[in-house]
């Protein structure tokens, strides 16, 4: 029979509705069990794609004795991480503090009044490996809220009181908001960086997108190569490695090595979503067609295997598969993705096979668990000079080659997906799909991105207009939290910019006003990541750095400064640089977590330029086709090219501007200070050659 999961959307829930355990959702009902049965809650957090969690899952709560045992003497409350962040980034504090570490599957033991006194992340069933046993960590905490409880809840009274410090912002108050920030960043950057294979730091190795976006952004500001190298030879490495899909697109989570061989291999929304965003500004920087060819490919991944019937862009795909002999058996990490010769051979050819596993260093030994993560050592070009081969033909052989094998691979049993609908990871999504339309001229992002942003403004609404979290299966919960509304208004702004339509301006600075009336921090400045009238928790938290996706305040800042140039509206500007000054001191104090709201103190510092463009015929539209087609670093575009909505949030944009004699006629301002208006196309060529 299945337990109270069983009425839940999210797939992880769902995933865990026939286990013995006696598993509740997060909510009143189980807190109330809690209180009245004197007992701890056990509150065990993870998400679908997580393979710790389903290792933890049949190791532990599929295992009759430790579920008895979960089930007598605690409240046992699961919660999915993606649904329910909130808790996530509180509780994920907490275990930090305890143990110095933390990640998924995330176990925490809680009073009933919700605070933690206990934590960790996995334990195997019994001690192994140098590890506890989860059958002894459950005797532990039994004992202790039996026989020694005033101390487990002073350790609670602790832990909360810590976390909270957490949730604040100290350090100097007199921080100067200025690019020796930037350039302090930056230092720390080049200081971690792997020159050999790209990124920062070692194993395990993340991409670190915010981070080289605020590499090119110094790059576009200084001319240092330098910069430019370390962006390019990461975006070249992370798309030869195993962590990119050679024959699906996009990228896994991270890698386990240093060099992107061997992937996590969970495919997730945001990531590709913010790596696809990167290769098109290094694409625009650059002109490098590898680079377009990198980003296009993730994005046709999220096109064709992200995307709902409805337009909403899910959340991740697993790690994990069952084997293709076995479809029911037993589900084992990365087996979807990796090769054995032989089966290459069966699908291609013996003569074409040892072509191919040449140039993708497959192996009979193999790199991972016996099988082999395709990767590209070497370029095509150069292992058809080696093998002696034309490089023009063996490219157009792999191309055939891998359409056969990506194919054949279609035919087994696909990882898991979480269906889930996130607002904030749409938003990233619709981000980096705007811009790709925006760059590439490809009207079909242009429509991904619309349709997104439709559905999650229709969908995922409550019924007072707030947005909301999550959506599955006909059902939007959650009350929508800070990176729901900045990330989304993120991606309403990037979505006018390539489109000119005013109403997703108006629809960004909609959700900006809820931002600055429910989420704003008063006293300290910047933005709590909760609204004012969400569930109350131990701790109302306040995210200002970076995590795996940019932080709710960086996107704010971002999104407030954008708004603020192109409609001139002082209200965002002064709160985009309130939260500016709330997080200086983390901006000096810890540089390389705040990629993203250097981001937006780049764009704060300015000099800004505001392009502002009307005309009507093909000069204008083929003006507007290059102003995006090679962004201008520190700027936002304006246009009036045709008939439109005019939206009053632009009244004093265009005001007192016009087409010249019916020409394409450029006005470049700086704060909505504007110089004279340059006429025609040749004049504006000539003009933004200057920019």
């Amino acid at each position: 029979m299945p337990n109270a999961l069983a009425s839940e959307t999210s797939p992880y829930l769902l995933q865990h509705q026939h286990n013995p355990v006696d598993w509740r959702p997060w909510g009143d009902e189980a807190i109330a069990q809690a209180k009245d049965a004197d007992k701890p809650i056990f509150l065990s957090i993870g998400y679908s794609a997580c393979h710790w969690c389903h290792v933890m899952e049949h190791e532990s709560f599929e295992n009759p004795a430790i579920a008895a045992v979960i089930n007598e003497h605690f409240v046992p409350v699961k919660v999915d991480r993606e649904e329910r962040p909130d808790l996530d980034q509180i509780y994920m504090n907490a275990v930090q503090a305890m143990t110095g570490r933390g990640g998924w599957p995330m176990s925490v033991f809680l009073t009933p009044d919700l605070k933690p006194f206990y934590g960790g992340t996995y334990w195997p069933p019994t001690a192994q490996r140098g590890m506890p046993g989860f059958d002894q960590v459950l005797e532990a905490v039994i004992d202790a809220w039996r026989e020694r409880r005033p101390q487990a809840l002073e350790m609670a009274d602790q832990l909360t009181a810590k976390i909270a410090d957490l949730a604040t912002v100290d350090g100097p108050t007199d921080v100067v908001l200025d690019r020796i920030l930037i350039g302090m960043a930056g230092k720390q950057l080049e200081q971690t960086f792997d020159p050999t294979h790209g990124g920062f730091g070692g194993a395990p190795k993340f991409p670190h997108t915010m981070d080289l976006t605020v590499i090119l952004r110094m790059w576009r500001e200084s001319g240092r190569g330098a910069w430019l190298d370390m962006v390019r030879t990461t975006l070249e490495r992370m798309a030869t490695g195993g962590i990119y899909d050679q024959l699906g697109g996009g990228f896994a989570r991270y890698s386990v090595d240093e060099q992107w061989l061997v992937p996590h291999f969970e495919k997730m929304l945001y990531d590709n979503a913010l790596l696809a965003g990167v290769y098109v500004e290094a694409f625009a920087a650059t002109g490098d067609a590898g680079m377009k060819r990198i980003a296009c490919e993730t994005l046709n991944y999220l096109v064709n295997d992200m995307t709902g019937p409805e337009g909403g862009f899910f959340s991740t795909e697993d790690a994990d598969s069952a084997p293709p002999d076995d479809p029911e058996g037993h589900a084992e990490e990365g087996l979807y993705y990796t090769w054995k010769p032989e089966e290459i051979r069966k699908i291609i050819g013996e003569d074409e096979a040892d072509q191919f596993c040449r140039v993708y260093n497959v192996t009979p030994i193999g790199n991972f668990e016996g099988r082999n993560v395709l990767s590209l050592p070497k370029t095509p070009a150069a292992q058809a000079t080696l093998m002696g081969l034309d490089p023009a033909d063996l490219e157009r052989d792999l191309v055939t080659w891998r359409k056969k094998l990506l194919a054949a691979r279609e035919k087994r049993p696909r990882p898991g997906l979480d269906d889930k609908v996130i607002a904030s990871w749409n938003g990233l999504a619709i981000d980096a799909m705007a811009r790709a339309a925006a760059v590439f001229g490809e009207t079909k992002y242009l429509g991904a991105a619309g349709r997104a942003a439709d559905f999650v403004l229709s969908a995922m609404r409550d019924d007072n207009g707030r947005l909301l979290h999550s959506w599955r299966a006909g059902e939007a919960k959650a009350s929508g939290f800070l990176d729901d509304y900045a990330a989304m208004a993120c991606g309403l702004i990037t979505l006018y910019e390539a489109t000119f339509d005013e109403r997703r301006l108006e629809q960004a600075a909609q959700l900006l006003d809820v931002v600055l009336e429910r989420f704003a921090d008063r006293d300290g400045g910047g933005f709590f990541y909760t609204a004012d009238d969400a569930e109350r928790l131990i701790v109302r938290n306040k995210d200002l750095t970076d995590n795996a996706t940019p932080g709710g305040n960086s996107l704010a800042a971002t999104a407030l400064v954008r708004l603020g140039k192109l409609t001139g509206v002082a209200k965002y500007l002064d709160a985009a640089h309130q939260t500016l000054t709330a997080a200086a001191p983390l901006m000096q104090r810890a540089p390389t977590a705040m990629g993203q709201m250097f981001t937006a103190l780049d764009l704060w510092l300015g000099p800004t330029k505001e392009f502002v463009l009307l005309g009507i015929g093909p000069d204008a539209q083929q003006i507007v086709a290059e102003l995006r087609a090679r962004p201008v670093p520190r700027a936002v575009l304006a246009a009036r090219i045709g008939p439109c909505q005019p939206s009053p949030l632009m009244e004093s944009t265009f005001a007192g501007k016009s087409s010249i004699n019916g020409e394409a006629t450029l006005y470049v301002c700086q704060d909505h200070t504007c110089g004279e208006p340059i006429v025609g196309a040749a004049a504006i060529r000539a003009e933004l050659k200057k920019n």
